[in-house]
């Protein structure tokens, strides 16, 4: 069989979308239900950076997909998806090699990915390219409650073009302190241009506090009445567990402003302080996956880090 690995074209986005739901569906249910995710796409990816979206072609069929990101010093991949008629061809691990060679032509510091932690196939196949299972990821979510406390945010949304550049920078200044060189421009600006959700920034009397980048509504990674923290970072500093609730309230205040019944993030249990207020805050586990990290090293999923994301 021959299989051509290619960039995926935007005109491919939605016959992308149908193979991963095929994929994750057969993986969790039974074949051919196609539904996985209901109303949720990972498609915009694909607006990050198009060269780095990669298609599996066979016989004019598009049979997998798999994207690469650039988040500064930090890289990852996924979702890796292939067609159920086509497992068993190697196709995976061809559409793997583009994504690591993206990766070593951006000099990525550090990469990983959310994968099942209950598949040892999965595990077995991540380890041929020097990923190791380091600890649990939890995707939690919560219903959101209505404060009587309103936090003073910016919304990228809403602001002028010098502040979002102040934004921007405060952001990246914010994300070194515990990971030098992290970035996390590309995805604040393609939620912005591809209007996925928001940004809020939160500052006080020291500079930058905390930041979260949203997803809310159909057609994002949120999907329908949800609000999805992709990423949230607060200020680390003796004040870090103060820091990280405001971010919290921020984001639980944004969903309800947006008429999300649920608040959905992600959390790496390395993070054990963020994890525990997560509970604290109300969150609850819904299904747990696994972070894949390059050469087995922590990167910023270590105690003591104040962040939301699951790497999915």
């Amino acid at each position: 069989m021959y299989v051509d690995i290619r960039t995926l074209r935007k005109d491919e986005l939605v016959l992308a979308d149908q193979v991963f739901r095929e994929a994750f569906s057969a993986l969790t249910e039974p074949y051919g239900s196609s539904n996985y995710g209901a109303d949720i796409t990972y498609m915009n990816r694909w607006f990050n950076n198009p060269n780095t979206a990669f298609g599996a072609e066979v016989d004019g069929q598009l049979v997998g997909v798999n994207f690469a990101i650039n988040w500064g010093s930090f890289g990852l991949f996924g979702p890796l998806a292939v067609h159920p008629d086509f497992w068993g061809h190697k196709i995976a691990q061809q559409l793997i090699e583009p994504a690591m060679e993206c990766l070593k032509q951006w000099q990525i510091e550090q990469s990983g990915f959310f994968t099942r932690s209950n598949s040892p196939k999965h595990l077995y196949l991540y380890q041929k390219y020097g990923f190791y299972p380091r600890f649990l990821t939890a995707i939690m979510s919560k219903k959101p409650i209505k404060k009587t406390k309103k936090l003073q945010e910016f919304r990228y949304s809403k602001i002028s073009d010098n502040q979002r550049l102040e934004c921007l920078k405060a952001s990246r200044e914010l994300v070194a302190s515990f990971h030098e060189g992290l970035d996390l421009e590309v995805e604040i600006r393609v939620v912005e241009k591809q209007n996925l959700g928001e940004t809020i920034f939160f500052f006080d009397e020291k500079g930058l506090m905390g930041f979260a980048i949203c997803h809310y509504g159909k057609d994002t990674e949120a999907g329908s009445e949800t609000c999805y923290i992709k990423f949230g970072a607060s200020r680390l500093g003796e004040k870090a567990e103060q820091n990280f609730k405001q971010l919290l309230e921020g984001c639980e205040t944004l969903s309800l402003l947006e008429g999300a019944s649920r608040l959905v993030g992600g959390i790496n249990m390395a993070r054990q302080e963020a994890y525990q207020q997560m509970l604290a805050f109300g969150f609850k586990i819904n299904r747990l996956g696994v972070a894949m990290h390059y050469l087995n090293k922590p990167a910023f999923n270590r105690p003591g880090i104040y962040v939301i994301d699951d790497w999915r």
